[in-house]
């Protein structure tokens, strides 16, 4: 690899995954593409995901964070909400704590979900991570 593709890989490994999440976005409006895995692509692999007996399962590597409850310590539910995601605002991180089964976080890889669900659970929200 040349030095500035290393370097550029660097410093995406420091972004956090809000700014990754506005990466990929700016870059598919830039070029015009989209990170979407193709729909045939898709269906092929779901086709040959069951495992053969004695492989091992392959490992979930992108998950969705749904609040399944707000809790009774809404606040702390509310800033926990806003920690996670600093683009909410406050109405925002309000009426998404008051309503079950809202996706607090999408795709995101497993350390991310699992912070965000000990913020939140920490919180005395119920979370679940799908």
């Amino acid at each position: 690899m040349s030095a500035n593709t290393t370097k550029l890989i660097e410093e995406i490994e420091k972004l956090s995954v809000l700014e990754l999440s506005e990466l990929v976005k700016a870059l598919e409006e830039k070029f015009g593409v989209t990170a979407a895995a193709p729909v045939a692509a898709v269906a092929a692999a779901a086709a040959g995901a069951a495992p053969a007996a004695g492989e091992p399962a392959e490992e979930q590597s992108s998950f969705t964070v749904v609040l399944k409850d707000g809790g009774a310590t809404k606040i702390a539910v509310i800033k926990a909400l806003r920690e996670i995601n600093p683009n909410l605002g406050l109405k925002e991180a309000k009426d998404l704590s008051e309503k079950p089964g809202a996706i607090v976080a999408e795709n995101v890889n497993k350390a991310a979900a699992a912070e965000a669900q000990a913020k939140l659970t920490a919180a005395g929200a119920t979370v679940e991570l799908k």
